[in-house]
């Protein structure tokens, strides 16, 4: 049953990793693109450290693997808010939808 919850985790977390980087391709502007990477790569960091974590040989190694994810949002957080304001720094614009008149 560990290894079907494993695996499930696996897929979900496999599945927002390629949420965030359709998002980075496809979104127009860097503050979309941010929010598409910041939102979907730590869910999916989330979902795959939480099946390594059900995996691992001790509760100490389960621990420092679930350590890792507040790390990583808060570098996210950290570095995603300095590439937007240097954006905005830069005068780039959030996009926005031309009327079609």
């Amino acid at each position: 049953m560990i290894e079907w919850l494993s695996a499930g985790l696996l897929i979900v977390g496999a599945f927002f990793f390629f949420a965030g980087t359709v998002g980075l391709l496809r979104f127009p502007d860097v503050y979309s693109r941010l929010h598409a990477l910041a939102k979907a790569d730590n869910l999916g960091l989330g979902c795959v450290l939480l099946a390594l974590a059900i995996q691992a040989d001790s509760l100490a190694a389960a621990l420092k693997l679930l350590l890792i994810w507040p790390l990583v949002l808060a570098a996210s957080a950290g570095i995603g808010f300095a590439i937007a304001r240097r954006a905005r720094a830069l005068g780039i614009q959030p996009w926005q939808k031309e009327d079609a008149r």
